[in-house]
């Protein structure tokens, strides 16, 4: 440890302190970075949830409050989103009971967009920006009804789900971003086309359960410019997705592919792709690989920010999802088991949970939702607090079964 690292009781935590270190592992915690300024000072009643005691860098906490933003973003505040960009307009029950017909349909009709074009069909625009539209309607109205129902794959349905997944979480994630219902409608039509191009790659490659040999791997990357070959014979196709089908895999060091480009010479459609296509594969059950929890996918867009996500709006999407996506499977301090419903566009660390198992992990007699956010006036015990979160099927726990008989008919 260093010698100008200082340990204190959260008591004495104060704005403008740098914590180092916490008295528990950093992923017990909702906080994106290992270290942080503490910048105001519900920032304090955070860490007061978690810890007892932290480490304090000496040196760093004498830097200026502005200087540490600018090079320390990720504090426990960007676990929050601005209420003022990402209020629901109506409940999540409402819009879930609203949109859950709609979902699978956009489900079947990007199944079967993808599979006309496999056999050599041309893409249905017209049904395409019909199933756009109705996404960005749901997320304005209340994103967590639609993250929440992304999360449920199929393992055979790989790439359509994918895309539709794309589509969903770039429209929430450009809500966030502050665009309007034009642009999100642009931007979701790059998501759930970005990979056309896969469908003329041979299923053996596409498929394979093994790591792909080298001339494997150049087959598969040809996708991008398929992608855009196909786009560009399609009329009525939003031009921009022609660029981002082309461009979803270069980075901003230029070390992706097709054409190696860099920084600025990347759309901002496509760098908003590439972050979110990289979060929905992680996330996913693939024949070649295990599912990461939504907390390691996070972790990996933070650590390849400026790499190969660019720095910005790598932030601002970890700022979209949180650490508790709609979805996730949490286990709580207490033990017991649940999965979040909703977030809390105030404290992201306290959504709305439905409570599925006891503190044995033995199915409860009676599920019921727990609203997080009552820890905060005291009403709830802090040992309701998220501890962890699990990936899908954990303790017998599937999400597709709660699609198939409505979440909210309990």
């Amino acid at each position: 440890m260093s010698s100008n690292t200082t340990k204190i009781p959260v008591s004495e935590l104060r704005v403008g302190m740098f914590v180092s270190r916490l008295d528990r592992d950093w992923l017990e915690t909702p906080f994106l970075l290992q270290g942080f300024h503490i910048e105001e000072e519900s920032d304090i009643d955070v860490i007061g949830e978690y810890c007892d005691h932290v480490y304090i860098d000496d040196e760093k906490s004498m830097k200026s409050k502005a200087s540490a933003h600018s090079s320390n973003v990720g504090t426990a505040r960007q676990t929050r989103v601005n209420p003022d960009i990402f209020m629901p307009e109506i409940p999540l029950e409402d819009e879930h009971r609203r949109i859950i017909g709609t979902f699978r349909q956009a489900r079947t009709i990007t199944k079967s967009l993808l599979d006309d074009i496999r056999l050599g069909g041309a893409i249905n625009t017209e049904q395409a920006r019909h199933t756009v539209n109705e996404c960005v309607h749901s997320v304005i109205r209340h994103p967590d009804a639609l993250l929440w129902m992304s999360k449920m794959r199929d393992e055979n349905e790989y790439t359509a789900e994918h895309c539709l997944n794309v589509c969903i979480l770039a429209i929430a994630f450009g809500r966030q971003l502050g665009m309007g219902e034009q642009e999100l409608e642009n931007l979701g039509m790059c998501g759930l086309l970005h990979d056309v191009g896969k469908m003329k790659i041979p299923s053996e490659i596409l498929d394979k359960p093994d790591t792909l040999t080298p001339s494997e791997m150049r087959i598969m990357m040809g996708h991008t410019v398929h992608g855009r070959n196909l786009l560009l014979s399609s009329r009525g196709i939003y031009t921009g997705a022609i660029d981002v089908a082309l461009s979803h895999h270069e980075r901003i060091d230029g070390a992706g592919y097709p054409r190696q480009l860099a920084g600025n010479s990347i759309s901002r459609f496509s760098k908003i792709i590439a972050i979110v296509d990289a979060y929905d594969a992680m996330t996913a059950e693939r024949c070649y690989q295990a599912a990461r929890t939504s907390t390691e996918a996070i972790k990996v867009i933070y650590k390849d920010r400026g790499s190969h996500f660019d720095e910005q709006l790598a932030l601002k999407f970890l700022q979209t999802v949180g650490l508790y996506p709609a979805g996730s499977i949490v286990e709580l301090y207490s033990g017991d088991i649940g999965m979040v419903i909703e977030a809390n566009p105030r404290f992201r660390h306290l959504p709305r949970i439905v409570m599925l198992r006891d503190k044995e992990k033995n199915p409860l007699p009676k599920e019921s939702i727990l609203d997080l956010s009552l820890i905060e006036n005291g009403e709830l015990s802090k040992e309701y607090l998220i501890k962890q979160v699990w990936k899908d099927k954990s303790f017998g726990i599937t999400l597709k079964t709660y699609l198939e008989r409505g979440l909210f008919m309990m």
